[in-house]
């Protein structure tokens, strides 16, 4: 996998083993939805190999942050931190779920917030009600949840509304904002 646009265009990931990355056009299609995220924040939950935020530095982003839990693919996360050796991108090793209610507790806010889970494991689902209930998305930012097609996300929760899916083979992305007030 490598990376396509932006100040590491061109350069090789290394992907762990075991994970279902995201697939090219979708990748390139999640980044032409969100068209110039230059100074913008990006959090990646599920980072697998990091590729999608690594992607999001590359292009402009002002700082991203990586949220892994499996250790084979923190490993791969590391190497590929180690490879491009990016300014402001931290990796968060631990639990999607605690990570964003401590990111909750220190106040922090994203931009952007990309999340892939293991499907089969209404982990898609259970990741943006844990969005809703610890709010750590910016005003005006969007959630993107990338899920297998048959797994039904809602259309209201809480504050979060879908905006919009787009559908690629057996890949969803649902895309959220925070209804306005």
């Amino acid at each position: 996998m490598r990376i396509t646009t932006g100040k590491y265009k061109g350069r090789s990931l290394k992907m762990p083993k075991g994970i279902r990355p995201t697939q090219d056009k979708v990748r390139k299609a999640i980044f032409d939805i969100l068209g110039d995220i230059a100074g913008l924040t990006f959090l990646e939950l599920f980072a697998g190999s990091g590729a999608v935020g690594l992607e999001a530095l590359s292009r402009g982003a002002k700082g991203v942050v990586l949220v892994e839990a499996n250790p084979e693919s923190i490993l791969t996360i590391k190497e590929n931190l180690a490879i491009l050796k990016p300014e402001n991108c931290i990796l968060y090793p631990s639990d999607t779920q605690r990570i964003i209610e401590n990111l909750h507790k220190s106040r922090k806010t994203f931009d952007i917030i990309f999340f892939d889970p293991p499907y089969y494991q209404d982990l898609a689902k259970k990741t943006l009600q844990t969005l809703e209930a610890y709010d750590i998305l910016a005003p005006d930012g969007l959630i993107i949840a990338q899920h297998f097609k048959r797994e039904n996300l809602p259309e209201n929760l809480g504050v979060l509304s879908l905006i919009r899916q787009y559908k690629y083979s057996d890949t969803f992305l649902s895309l959220y904002r925070k209804k306005e007030p």
